[in-house]
């Protein structure tokens, strides 16, 4: 116990080989990370998670490298958490993220820890939430979640990140299959990477499409409550929206989103879709507005209270899923599997129905 809490005393004070140390129990979920991730509850709460999200080949790694350089320009301490796909064989991965990023590698505000997915198909590792918590009370102001890059399965981000970037480029084959709803309704900034190549502007303009249509239809979004939220302080306050506790120089919640407005529609005056950045990473083109752009996003989340509200929403879902992998961590011990065997032949027999031994295994499990 005393050295959890020694160990969790030299994560708060920045202590990068401490830090390292307790993300590596995070991965291995060695119970001992318990009593320090628990020491470490009550400082957590004050980095803003960024989602780097998109198909492969988007250039979400080097997209991320300028925005950290970026962030680290204005002083900010930035953590890089870089999510690379694991071998079926070994269960490890090839941190090719990491690689990428080595030009940080000897900046002290920056951390940089790749994590692999260890088969979650959702492209995040069930240590990702605990390792953005560590690095959250470690005092870093930004931690950027880049997912692997699964495609249309890769939302669970969404249930992490305060504020999701989805990466897109042209070229793709197929832009609508690129564009997709699944996908669409989790970003929160929109992103058109490799701008300088044939095909963006269609790509920046399809995106704007899709959204206007989805705004001026009422679908549902995850930024259309936001946006609602942020019209209203916006009147209250005379036109000027109050940006809360944001960062010096970062935008505040009514900067940076007049020009988003959705096409003028008879009826549908003042519609905002979120905002869609062409960017060309290599060259650090459109970076600074992309910075903008989330930075303005964070300061409408404090304005608003949504970013608490939305921290709660992911929590919920979070600690369900948690009490999922406990109860199935359950069913795995030799007299479980036992049990449900037994009743497994029962069902198999005609003696019961499936749903007879569902209900018989749920009160099983409810008085243990």
């Amino acid at each position: 116990m005393e050295e959890s809490a020694a160990s969790s005393d030299l994560v708060r004070s920045g202590d990068i080989r401490a830090t390292a140390r307790l993300i590596s129990m995070v991965e291995r979920e060695d119970p001992s990370r318990l009593a320090a991730l628990k020491a470490l509850h009550a400082y957590v709460g004050n980095a803003h998670v960024v989602g780097i999200t998109g198909p492969p080949g988007a250039g979400k790694s080097t997209l991320t490298d300028k925005i950290v350089s970026r962030l680290r320009e204005q002083g900010r301490r930035v953590a890089v958490l870089a999510v690379d796909p694991s071998s079926p064989f070994t269960g490890g991965a090839i941190l090719g993220d990491r690689i990428r990023m080595q030009r940080h590698a000897t900046d002290d505000g920056v951390f940089i820890r790749s994590l692999a997915t260890r088969g979650h198909l959702g492209g995040l590792s069930r240590a990702v939430s605990e390792a953005s918590r560590v690095l959250d009370a470690a005092g870093y102001d930004f931690v950027i979640i880049e997912t692997v890059g699964v495609g249309q399965s890769e939302v669970d981000i969404v249930r992490i990140a305060d504020t999701v970037v989805l990466v897109s480029v042209p070229g793709l084959g197929d832009d609508i299959q690129a564009i997709k709803a699944g996908v669409m309704e989790i970003g929160d900034v929109f992103c058109v990477n490799k701008a300088d190549k044939d095909g963006a502007e269609r790509v920046v303009r399809e995106i704007r499409s899709m959204l206007e249509t989805a705004v001026l239809n009422g679908a549902t979004t995850r930024f259309t409550p936001l946006y609602e939220a942020r019209a209203a302080l916006t009147r209250l306050d005379g036109g000027r929206a109050s940006g809360g506790d944001r960062a010096p120089g970062a935008p505040s919640a009514a900067e940076g989103a007049a020009h988003h407005l959705a096409a003028a529609v008879p009826g549908h005056p003042n519609l905002e879709i979120p905002p869609v950045v062409a960017t060309v990473a290599e060259s650090g083109q459109g970076i600074h507005d992309l910075v903008d752009e989330i930075l303005s996003h964070e300061a409408s989340l404090v304005a608003t209270g949504f970013l608490r509200s939305r921290r709660e929403e992911n929590l919920a879902w979070e600690l369900g899923r948690g009490a999922a992998e406990r109860v199935l961590s359950a069913l795995e011990h030799d007299g479980r599997k036992e049990s449900m065997s037994d009743l497994a032949r029962a069902v198999l027999d005609k003696k019961i129905d499936y749903y007879d031994a569902l209900e018989t295994l749920e009160r099983a499990l409810t008085r243990s």
